[in-house]
């Protein structure tokens, strides 16, 4: 079997920051006036949006209507030298050109490090409300003093971030690329992708490839070959990325619960409209292939 795939770098995904610099750390400390707030309510993030560019309000600016914010703001990261907070919408109602929009408007926000924030917050905010009582003895869950993590404090169970392993498998045969869409009970995007699934229990990631593939489309691989790896806080996953060639027939069988659309594309003819070409994994890899001929 091949060894990774090693083409250049690609786009800029969500998670590519630089030059700023994401600091995971876990930090039990309090919001300081000039501290970025993230506001959650349901798939709702409190901001304001101009010309594309998105803003999140300081504890400062949520003082003014949400004094207890000093006292229940949660931190999330670091982000160079800000701090991120997290915070309960409930009660909260939008106020000085401050609304909520659904976490979704963040596939095209810019610039991209606080689309990235917003995002990843909400992924660790969803994990601490599906967490709020403990899963064994039923008593409320409390944040661990020491890492991110909440802790029951009667059985002493701990549990930490959701984070779900998926991968997404680029088919190709010859110069052809294997292209997806959702079926509409599936999914609701609706662009081009590739195939993906998540990791079942006992699976490697090649053996997922394998089986997600067949699934969905009929078809045996081989060759497989590693790309890259990118968080995916939309669907709390952490996707690995996988290039691969058809292993015998290439005409497709279509699961059709899950896909509505199963379609080979010769390089010249890759559909503009895609799977966010901009900012994913699936969207770069699929450009990667179209760009070069050494996948």
């Amino acid at each position: 079997m091949c060894g990774p795939v090693r083409i250049g770098e690609g786009e800029v995904m969500i998670h590519d920051i630089l030059p700023h610099r994401y600091d995971v750390s876990y930090r039990r400390t309090k919001v300081r006036e000039t501290d970025t707030v993230l506001v959650y309510r349901e798939d709702g993030l409190l901001c304001r949006m101009e010309n594309g560019r998105i803003y999140y309000p300081s504890a400062g600016d949520i003082a003014g209507i949400f004094p207890e914010v000093y006292e229940k703001a949660e931190f999330l990261f670091r982000i160079d030298e800000t701090d991120y907070y997290e915070l309960l919408g409930e009660g909260i109602s939008e106020f000085s050109g401050w609304i909520y929009r659904n976490k979704e408007s963040l596939r095209r926000a810019k610039p991209l490090f606080l689309a990235y924030a917003g995002i990843t917050g909400f992924q660790i905010h969803k994990w601490r409300m599906e967490n709020r009582f403990c899963g064994c003895c039923k008593a409320r869950m409390q944040a661990h003093e020491r890492e991110r993590a909440m802790q029951c404090p009667s059985c002493k169970r701990v549990v930490y971030p959701k984070i779900c392993p998926s991968v997404i498998a680029a088919v190709t045969d010859k110069d052809r690329i294997l292209l997806t869409k959702y079926a509409d009970g599936h999914s609701s995007f609706k662009k081009y992708a590739l195939v993906a699934g998540y990791v079942e229990v006992g699976e490697s990631l090649e053996d997922t490839v394998r089986r997600e593939v067949f699934e969905e489309v009929g078809l045996r691989v081989k060759n497989i070959r590693y790309y890259k790896s990118q968080p995916w806080g939309f669907t709390d996953s952490l996707l690995a990325g996988f290039f691969c060639e058809v292993d015998g027939t290439a005409e497709i069988t279509m699961d059709r619960e899950e896909l509505s659309e199963a379609e080979w594309f010769d390089r010249k003819h890759v559909p503009a409209e895609r799977s966010e070409a901009g900012i994913s994994l699936t969207g770069e890899m699929i450009d990667v292939w179209r760009d070069t001929s050494v996948v």
